[in-house]
């Protein structure tokens, strides 16, 4: 029989499965985090009727080159374009997630660790962050809302779980007035006290009116006294509060001479801590415009303003990967961190279908417990998607290749047919 008969063949096979993979990108053009796939053969060994002989000079003959008849071509490899990065879809979803760098989100299926560029991502029913395989994105989380991330293993991502639905409250430690007091305001033209309220939270989060008034002394002079605690508009009678101080002004720069800086009790309730408030008079002046003093809880930097419980009432995640959870008190939390893995090899990673591959000898291990996307010179994208990267220009000139390759291996099956045919016609 005819070597052409079976090289038609082989360019057949080959031609057909590289088809195939075509077909699969052009399949895949719209899937989020799909990586192309590109076929190359190789020829297949060749046949040497002669082999190459080099010049004698006893014969005085020159060398001749071999003469080899090559049998067809194989399939060398069906490499995936795993480095090339797809275009960017915004989708403004908060757990829509972009990888920008070689790194891949680690997932886990029935006990399995894959790994993904697929960051369309949704919540179930106990709060995990999952694809849509239902397949857990796995990083580092918190026990609790505030405390730091267990690093030691790889655990699913729990956005919306029990434990971080809440923050704990805080008393406060500090207030503060600012302002200004008129030594002529209206109030004192009657003989009537300044008043206003000090808002303060206890440990258990309940948030309390303190009220204060300065009352004149003198035009450098006024005292302070807390006169009671409330509860909304509600005067708390088993609660009460301490506080007395003087201010004094010095009457030609309308600012503090004396101490600004008063002690404030709450007694009546174990729900208060022993320690004083400090309220801090410092920012106070007396100068000849309207009295606009008020208090605010906390230090003049922030500090000591105590808060009530917390409800969460967002969660987003940002370019490192943290899962920061917002709350109703101004709390914003780092609840877990979606970890990332990297491959020295990824081109090696084996596609186990729905997105994801796995690892092989020749992609490199997987340590198991991954990494802070930093730390690998990436980051992501919140509310966008990597889609396919997939070529369609190029995928639909390698088709017409191909099917001209195809076309070509079949023409030589045809012709060779056709000699074959014309040899048998001999004895007639």
């Amino acid at each position: 029989m005819m070597r052409s008969l079976y090289s038609g063949v082989s360019g057949l096979k080959v031609h057909q499965t590289k088809m195939d993979v075509i077909g699969n990108n052009i399949a895949n053009v719209n899937t989020v985090g799909f990586k192309a796939s590109r076929v190359t053969f190789s020829e297949l060994f060749y046949q040497t009727t002669q082999s190459a002989t080099g010049p004698n000079a006893d014969t005085n003959t020159g060398g001749q080159n071999a003469k080899q008849i090559g049998l067809g071509s194989s399939l060398a490899s069906i490499a995936v374009d795993i480095t090339s990065e797809g275009g960017t879809q915004s989708t403004n979803r908060p757990f829509d997630i972009k990888i920008n760098g070689d790194s891949f989100f680690v997932v886990n299926s029935s006990g399995s660790t894959y790994f993904t560029k697929a960051g369309n991502f949704a919540t179930d029913e106990a709060g995990n962050l999952v694809t849509d395989s239902g397949a857990y994105v796995m990083g580092y989380v918190a026990s609790e809302p505030g405390a730091s991330l267990q690093t030691d293993q790889l655990r699913p991502i729990q956005v919306y779980a029990s434990q971080f639905t809440n923050t704990e409250p805080a008393a406060t430690s500090a207030a503060n007035f600012a302002g200004n007091i008129n030594k002529e305001d209206s109030n004192f033209a009657s003989d009537l006290p300044i008043t206003r309220n000090i808002y303060v939270y206890d440990n258990l989060g309940y948030q309390y009116g303190v009220q204060v008034q300065i009352t004149k002394v003198s035009n450098t002079e006024y005292n302070v006294a807390a006169t009671g605690v409330y509860s909304g508009t509600t005067l708390q009678d088993g609660l009460s509060a301490a506080m007395t101080g003087t201010l004094k002004f010095d009457e030609a720069t309308g600012k503090l001479t004396s101490d600004a800086k008063l002690n404030l009790s709450i007694t009546g309730s174990d729900s208060f801590t022993e320690n004083p408030i400090e309220v801090d008079f410092s920012k106070v002046t007396s100068y000849g415009t309207d009295t606009t003093i008020d208090s605010a809880r906390g230090t003049y930097a922030g500090d000591g303003t105590g808060k009530k419980v917390g409800v969460m009432t967002s969660v987003g995640i940002d370019a490192n990967g943290n899962v920061v959870a917002a709350y109703d008190n101004g709390d914003n939390e780092i609840i877990g961190q979606i970890a990332v893995a990297s491959f020295s090899n990824p081109a090696g990673l084996e596609k186990v279908g729905e997105n994801m591959f796995a690892a092989t000898l020749n992609s490199g291990e997987f340590n198991g417990i991954g990494q802070d996307i930093a730390s690998t010179g990436g980051s992501f994208s919140a509310g966008v998607l990597e889609m396919s990267n997939v070529d369609l220009a190029s995928e639909f000139t390698d088709m017409i290749v191909t099917q001209r390759g195809f076309q070509a291996n079949s023409r030589v099956i045809t012709t060779s047919d056709s000699m074959l045919e014309e040899l048998l016609s001999l004895k007639r």
